[in-house]
């Protein structure tokens, strides 16, 4: 469980760097890692689908601000 963790937070945070170099630049960073292959693209974007909603039930289930406040 701790290793899927790990590995989808840091798909997420590699989509999110790939995606801000994107916005800023225009360069699509994804494709040129993909060589301009559109399926292995689109499977990336689903495994960060599935890993953003693991995600978000890690930080429902595994509550880990609960002690913050």
């Amino acid at each position: 469980m701790r290793f899927t963790c790990i590995f989808c937070f840091a798909n997420l945070i590699l989509l999110g760097a790939a995606g801000a170099v994107f916005a800023f630049t225009g360069v699509d960073v994804l494709k040129y890692v993909f060589f301009n292959a559109v399926l292995p693209y689109r499977v990336y974007l689903a495994i960060c689908g599935v890993c953003a909603i693991f995600a978000v039930y890690a930080l429902i289930v595994f509550k880990p601000f609960k002690g913050l406040k």
